[in-house]
């Protein structure tokens, strides 16, 4: 019998178990598959986009043009969000997560068949654009609804480990996505710039479709079902949300942020390497050691929140991704082969790992069932949406001194503490009964009609 049993029986319902291990199963493949196609066009966007999108433009424009696209996926993640998340509350988890699996394969296969500036002009970004738009949409639901999914499957006192792999998840993505790209980055740059670019868009295809068979085979949460059995979900699960818990959406925004440390070490610092003369075969393999690191450090990480709570361990892993950042950019620009190795395997894959594996838990249980998915979803994707830009804003603070790494250093260590002081000031949930998570922010007597209806 589950952790849900006690709570099922006060209810009055037959208590049902839930499944942990295929929701952290099912939860890890389908971030690994999703975020295969969102990080590839990352890449593309450091290496290639510039070139066949942006061709008249200069280095510096151009770059930023390049990198801007990849930011552009990050404003549509609110409004994604908004949507998916709302559907997630009132449908169940499991449609949203089939729904932005298919979204974000259809969007990232047509990435790879668009023809470009020098074939039709203006219409080939625009049309980059929109698929990224797509993209974003796709991604605003897919952690949310995984992590969710998981959350609520999951033993009370492992619901940090069980989420963490969703996290896991989209490191097997980027890993993926990388190695992917390290035969196509071998290339002569002329089959790169022709055809080879492609590739990785045209694999998401088959990526998809295993997917898709996997997502299909889950069952919806036991604590939704409760939800629907008593006549509970909401029918506008976003009022409920703004209405009683806009403070922890308040308080997941400013925490979000972390996130800029992924964008810049995948986004910017790939391209400052390249553009000082940094092999890109090199720093692709840095950036593969670097997920495999993590792929066994956030689920240990996300034990450690079971056992201590979330706050201490995500607000170590934040300052000291910060700390770290300088490190690592200052070992790019004396092109130290071996301190980048190690800075970025320590900071990406370890320590960084520490607020990556425990976010998932931390956020969601801010939440009670009906307004959780709508709750993590908009609160993360407005978070995401400003570390989406950071790559962008990292290229114009580093500007072409001596010491242009150290203006992104600092700037990215200031977020840090920010973040910190957002997650320090919030409620350490560990020992927290599942069925009792984000109670007390509701208002119970003033509940706005609540539907009813089959999952």
């Amino acid at each position: 019998m589950s952790d849900y049993a006690d709570a099922s029986t006060e209810r009055g319902m037959t208590p049902k178990a839930g499944r942990p291990r295929r929701a952290a199963l099912a939860g890890w493949i389908g971030s690994a598959l999703e975020y295969y196609d969102f990080f590839i066009y990352g890449t593309a966007a450091a290496l290639v986009f510039q070139r066949i999108f942006f061709p008249e433009a200069d280095p510096v424009t151009g770059t930023l043009l390049s990198l801007a696209t990849f930011g552009v996926g990050y404003v549509a993640r609110p409004l994604g969000a908004l949507f998916l998340g709302h559907l997630g509350d009132r449908l169940g988890r499991k449609r949203v997560l089939v729904l932005t699996l298919l979204l974000m394969g259809m969007s990232t296969f047509l990435v790879g068949c668009l023809p470009t500036y020098n074939d039709i002009g203006v219409a080939a970004p625009i049309a980059l654009v929109v698929l990224r738009l797509l993209q974003g949409v796709s991604a605003a639901g897919e952690q949310a609804g995984a992590n969710s999914m998981t959350l609520e499957h999951s033993p009370e006192n492992k619901r940090a480990y069980y989420t963490s792999f969703t996290l896991s998840g989209t490191q097997g993505g980027q890993i993926l996505a990388t190695a992917v790209f390290l035969p196509i980055a071998a290339l002569p740059e002329e089959q790169l710039f022709a055809w080879g670019w492609r590739i990785p868009f045209w694999i998401s295809a088959v990526v998809v479709l295993i997917g898709f068979v996997i997502r299909q085979t889950l069952d919806e949460t036991p604590e939704f079902k409760k939800e629907v059995s008593g006549s509970e979900v909401a029918q506008l699960p976003t009022a409920v949300l703004f209405r009683d818990h806009w403070a922890a959406v308040l308080r997941i925004v400013v925490a979000a942020v972390i996130a800029s440390v992924s964008t810049i070490f995948t986004v910017f610092a790939l391209d400052y390497a390249v553009s000082l003369g940094v092999d890109r075969a090199f720093m692709l393999w840095v950036g593969v050691l670097a997920n495999i690191t993590a792929l066994f450090a956030i689920p240990l990480c996300a034990k450690l929140a079971d056992r201590i709570g979330r706050k201490p361990v995500f607000i170590a892993g934040s300052l000291g991704s910060g700390v770290l950042m300088f490190a690592y950019l200052w070992s790019i620009s004396v092109d130290n082969r071996v301190l980048i190795l190690v800075f970025g395997i320590v900071m990406f894959g370890v320590v960084y790992s520490a607020a990556n594996g425990v976010w998932p838990a931390f956020y969601g249980e801010m939440f009670t069932t009906r307004v959780r998915l709508s709750g993590m979803a908009i609160g993360t994707q407005i978070g995401f949406a400003i570390a989406g830009f950071m790559p962008s804003l990292a290229v114009w603070l580093a500007g072409s001194g001596e010491r242009s790494w150290f203006g992104v250093s600092m700037f990215v260590g200031a977020l840090c503490v920010v973040n910190a002081i957002a997650v320090a000031s919030g409620k350490e949930t560990h020992r927290v009964p599942t069925a009792e998570l984000g109670r007390k922010a509701e208002r119970d007597d003033t509940r706005e009609p609540a539907m009813s209806g089959n999952v």
